[in-house]
């Protein structure tokens, strides 16, 4: 499933965010470090369409609700050219088009992990460290007592 750029850009927030967040926090990061002069509502209607089409994890908080990204960016984008190469008629095709424009340390690295057993791959993906384990943390959080809460959420907040 392909997103538009507002729907990456958000995306983008939500990743590199590690916690769940609010309507009002994703459009404060994107005014505040991405200068983008986005209406609350158009914030909102977005993140409500991601959460229909299943890419984030809507969060009851009170009366408001936080959003989380169902994969990490890397299962994503995955699922897109996997998505993007079963839909061609010539999968090699488009396979060897795509693997010839990659930078020679891109294709070094895939040749490595072709060639690494099954077991290397999977304890080289879990050395990497894992959003979604924070996520965890956080929604740990945001389902805790509300003093509680608070002072968990500032003290995962990562530094800017």
């Amino acid at each position: 499933m392909a997103l538009g750029d507002l729907e990456r850009e958000i995306m983008t927030v939500l990743w590199e965010a590690y916690l769940p967040m609010t309507v009002r926090e994703v459009h404060q990061e994107l005014a505040r470090e991405r200068h983008r002069d986005l209406a609350y509502t158009t914030v909102m209607t977005v993140l409500d369409r991601l959460a229909k089409k299943s890419v984030v994890r809507q969060i009851k908080d009170g009366r408001a609700y936080r959003y989380a990204p169902v994969q990490s960016r890397a299962e994503m984008t995955a699922a897109l050219m996997m998505d993007a190469l079963s839909g061609t008629p010539d999968r090699d095709a488009a396979l060897a088009h795509f693997v010839g424009q990659l930078p020679p340390e891109a294709l070094q690295s895939a040749l490595e992990a072709i060639q690494s057993p099954p077991e290397a791959r999977q304890s080289a993906l879990e050395a990497i460290p894992s959003p979604p384990e924070a996520r965890q943390s956080g929604l740990e959080a945001i389902q805790s007592p509300p003093e509680a809460r608070q002072s968990a959420l500032e003290a995962m907040q990562p530094d800017r």
